[in-house]
């Protein structure tokens, strides 16, 4: 009987606990817990681009930047989840750093394909066999995360928080996106009082209210959506490499799609980002973690297995890729979480 008394309160402690966790998420009160998984998530892009450029013999001094900017976020990540200051000043400036540089990749990334023989009028060939075209963009998913995180409150911090101004060049590019909401503000009927909106006509809030307070569902779906396509075309010429050897190889291409269509019917439907978009996030979870096992297997299985796991590792199958696949699945479990933008 005490034993099964012990069990009963674990239970309700897991349960209490899980509770807490989804109120902070949707109240925008998971600043420590971002700033971590930016962290790691940095951790992972960084390390497969690493092995990826390193394939490339590090042909232009460009392909450094990346590897360099990664442990970078890496320690602002980790920094911000320790201290608040940290998280809304050094994390901002790193993650908008990394969004540049992946933008400027991608540039690189198609100029390389552009330089193969045949060039885009050959793009199946030359999207196979040159630079993996959308791999930059899902390095900047980290960057992403890290601009989010520092304008997200913690958990024993109820104020707004205050953007240091070394981040402002990051504030304003981000405040584009809401210039269609202000314009409809401006273009509100006039007030009965000078200086106040009338009652009827409630003021709409900023994008930086929004994300502080957890409403910007929408919007990482979207995100969500875009990361899948990215990864699914990614996994797509990379097992077509290799003739789709194992049936398990098609099953990232199918789900990718089938989750990118999740995110976008979230931005427009609640329903689909309450039940259909955390279904296919998880099953694209799970699926990057077996995904993961099974090129960590098809490492070991190398001449020469743990004996070289340098050079297995680097010309075996990428061995981190599966794990981005599967972040793009914990972008979708978040939005499913989060309150929709009013």
């Amino acid at each position: 009987m005490a034993k099964q008394g012990t069990i009963a309160t674990l239970l309700k402690e897991i349960v209490r606990e899980g509770v807490a966790a989804d109120d902070d998420i949707r109240e925008g009160r998971f600043q420590k817990a971002l700033a971590f998984i930016t962290g790691f998530s940095s951790l992972l892009s960084g390390l497969d681009v690493t092995l990826e450029h390193y394939r490339g013999s590090y042909g232009q001094r460009i392909m450094y930047s990346p590897v360099i900017l990664s442990p970078i976020l890496l320690v602002a990540g980790v920094w911000g989840m320790f201290s608040k200051r940290a998280a809304r000043t050094v994390l901002p400036v790193v993650s908008g750093l990394t969004l540049a540089d992946c933008l400027i990749g991608f540039g690189f990334h198609i100029r390389g394909i552009a330089r193969k023989p045949g060039g885009w009028r050959l793009p199946v060939a030359n999207l196979i066999m040159g630079p993996p075209l959308l791999a930059p963009l899902l390095f900047g998913i980290s960057g992403y995360l890290g601009l989010v995180t520092a304008f997200l409150r913690r958990a024993d911090a109820p104020d707004a928080p205050k953007v240091h101004p070394a981040a402002r060049p990051v504030r304003m590019l981000m405040e584009l996106a809401s210039a269609s909401a202000q314009a409809a503000d401006r273009d509100a009927p006039p007030a009965d009082t000078p200086g106040k909106p009338p009652p009827d006509v409630p003021k709409h809030p900023s994008w930086e209210q929004d994300i502080r307070e957890g409403r910007f569902q929408k919007h990482l779906a979207a995100v969500t959506a875009a990361a899948s396509l990215f990864s699914g075309f990614e996994a797509l010429y990379s097992h077509y490499k290799t003739n789709f050897q194992y049936k398990m190889q098609w099953t990232p291409v199918i789900l990718a799609p089938l989750l990118t269509a999740a995110g976008i019917a979230s931005v427009f439907n609640r329903r689909a980002a309450k039940m259909l978009l955390p279904a296919l996030s998880l099953l694209a979870i799970a699926d990057g973690t077996l995904g993961f096992y099974y090129h960590a297997r098809g490492v070991l299985k190398r001449p020469g297995g743990l004996t070289k796991p340098l050079y297995n590792i680097t010309y075996g199958p990428p061995i981190f890729a599966p794990l981005l696949f599967a972040a793009c699945g914990f972008l979708g479990v978040l939005a499913s979480l989060l309150r929709r933008e009013e």
